[in-house]
């Protein structure tokens, strides 16, 4: 994130890869531990980015491949606490039942209905909130008004809660995420408005689809975004309404790094040529 300058990041929201789940990004890292090394490398730059005292947030689930159980939410506290962050919070994102991203694991218990085969439905993930320092309150003047949080919307939607129930975004045939672990708006829309301040800077480092920048822009927040598969691209524009020839004031400006890949096609390619291996070698 080396085009963001000391200090000028006053909110992180973001959903880090799911390791190497098969519903995101399958086969992406070479081992778990390159995972860590990823996320170590993202909280050294997030303490150098984001103004003293400012929240950092992670959209995440521990994870399970091939029968393993991998602590992806205890990890990233751990590496982020280990690089000077305070653990300040967590919030359970609760989906409701029957949103499940890839089959009910509960199914093997009713297949099987005896001791040690129960593996329950996950329909929850967890947002992690990380702060980077003490932060020094302001004093309360007029101009805060436009950042002023609706305590309506705020009761009636129970943010105060520890647990946030939303549903979540289906990758469905035909929407704009299709085939994409997006979250849903709601998520970035309350952690924003209850941690930053109008005219402020929101930073996603795995922009993914686009949506926390969406957000932002609707809120009137200024955003960085940083995403390496180049198939998002289009998404992520259409998602925050990219123009060549905007009509207002408001600026987009967008840069393509080398290290850009192409990830989703070739992951996949990959994925189906493993299977393809296994199916041969058990023939």
């Amino acid at each position: 994130m080396k085009e963001i300058p000391n200090g000028s990041v006053h909110l992180m929201i973001t959903s880090p890869p799911y390791f190497n789940a098969p519903f995101d990004y399958p086969g992406l890292f070479k081992d778990y531990d390159e995972f860590l090394d990823l996320m170590r490398g993202v909280a050294k730059e997030l303490r150098r980015v984001l103004a003293p005292g400012r929240i950092a947030c992670f959209v995440t689930q521990d994870v399970r491949i091939n029968g393993k159980l991998y602590p992806v939410v205890a990890d990233i506290n751990r590496v982020m606490m280990e690089e000077g962050f305070t653990y300040r919070d967590r919030i359970i994102w609760r989906k409701p039942e029957g949103y499940i991203r890839i089959s009910r694991r509960s199914g093997v218990q009713i297949q099987h209905p005896y001791p040690m085969y129960f593996y329950p439905d996950n329909i929850f993930e967890e947002i992690l909130i990380l702060q980077n320092g003490k932060y020094k309150y302001p004093k309360i003047t007029p101009e805060f008004n436009s950042s002023k949080i609706d305590i309506n919307e705020f009761n009636e939607g129970k943010w105060y809660l520890s647990v946030w129930d939303i549903t979540n975004v289906l990758p469905l045939k035909g929407r704009v995420e299709e085939g994409i672990a997006a979250f849903p708006e709601e998520i970035p829309r309350r952690l924003i408005k209850l941690f930053s301040f109008v005219g402020e800077t929101v930073l996603d480092p795995f922009l993914g689809s686009g949506t926390t920048m969406k957000v932002a822009r609707q809120l009137n927040r200024n955003s960085y975004g940083y995403e390496i598969d180049l198939e998002l691209k289009p998404i992520i524009l259409e998602k925050i309404g990219y123009s060549p020839h905007p009509l207002t004031d408001d600026s987009i400006e967008i840069y393509e790094r080398e290290d850009a890949r192409r990830l989703r096609t070739s992951l996949q390619k990959k994925v189906e040529k493993q299977r393809s291996v296994v199916k041969k070698t058990r023939t």
